[in-house]
């Protein structure tokens, strides 16, 4: 049954709360999350940001954000998929930290209007990073001779199993660079004249919540309920929404596999959630978490 519009309603049977959408963007930004380590990515979170932003009663949309970064595009594009859709829906984006929004969680939370964290949360670290090992000893004492055959003299620029090569290095300082300016115009054209002139702005260094208002990387301290209660009255309630999932939490998984080819997937998903899962321990670990 279709509901009766509350304008038509006498003034004392309509409701007289607020209720804002509340959208969770927890975790390191990374493609190929599985089920049990869901990770940020634009795919992972385009379904629940435009649910977020088609409730066209609600006058913004809150984002509880919680990530140590990760993908410098993965990032880029949730930010920017936030800004389209509260420039489509004119709606305003709060956005609340949590323990971390640093590197690409940060990118994320320039998406807000506002941005308000614990004086505790642990903020900015605008710049870019890449870690890696070489394994070059590490064969020769096991015995492997590796084999690598390309077309293209850089193809195996960079490789682990390989001595470090000058050239190489770099052209990956290079890149670094265009990366880092890309994210440093961004914050600059997103807080503004908010930001104040220090010269560790941008080096990378982090900082308590309590230090980033002072710097001008965010609006104010606080947590959401008692932020959004005195922004839009004490009635105001949250709606938070969450990914459409299947039975018992699970995404409702492929018809027709063979027994084996579902035992394959299954082994291939835990091998791949296992890198996933080394690879977020270690953006987290960078801030002591």
């Amino acid at each position: 049954m279709a509901r009766f519009p509350s304008r038509f309603l006498p003034r004392r049977f309509r409701s007289d709360h607020v209720e804002i959408p509340v959208v969770r963007l927890h975790g390191a930004i990374l493609t190929g999350g599985t089920q049990l380590r869901p990770t940020l990515s634009l795919a992972s979170t385009a379904g629940v940001l435009d649910k977020a932003f088609a409730d066209k009663k609600a006058p913004a949309v809150a984002f509880s954000v919680n990530s140590p970064g990760g993908s410098p595009v993965q990032s880029r594009l949730i930010f920017r998929r936030i800004r389209d859709l509260a420039e489509e829906k004119n709606k305003k984006v709060h956005v609340f930290i949590e323990d971390v929004a640093a590197s690409g969680g940060y990118m994320i939370a320039i998406a807000g209007d506002e941005i308000i964290a614990d004086p505790s949360s642990i903020v900015g670290s605008i710049g870019v990073v890449s870690a890696s090992f070489g394994f070059q000893e590490l064969i020769k004492k096991i015995g492997v001779e590796r084999r690598v055959y390309t077309a293209g003299k850089n193809k195996v620029a960079l490789d682990p199993f390989q001595p470090e090569k000058k050239s190489d290095v770099e052209h990956l300082k290079k890149l670094q660079l265009e990366v880092h300016e890309t994210f440093i115009n961004l914050v600059k054209e997103r807080r503004g004249t908010k930001l104040t002139d220090d010269p560790d702005l941008f080096t990378g260094l982090f900082w308590s919540g309590e230090k980033a208002l002072a710097l001008g990387l965010i609006d104010g301290l606080g947590d959401m309920r008692s932020h959004l209660r005195r922004e839009y009255g004490p009635k105001t309630k949250l709606k938070l929404i969450q990914p459409q999932r299947g039975l018992f939490g699970w995404r409702t998984p492929s018809l027709g596999l063979h027994k084996a080819d579902a035992l394959a997937q299954a082994a291939a998903g835990a091998t791949e959630g296992l890198l996933s899962a080394m690879e977020e321990k270690a953006l987290w670990s960078r801030y002591g978490l």
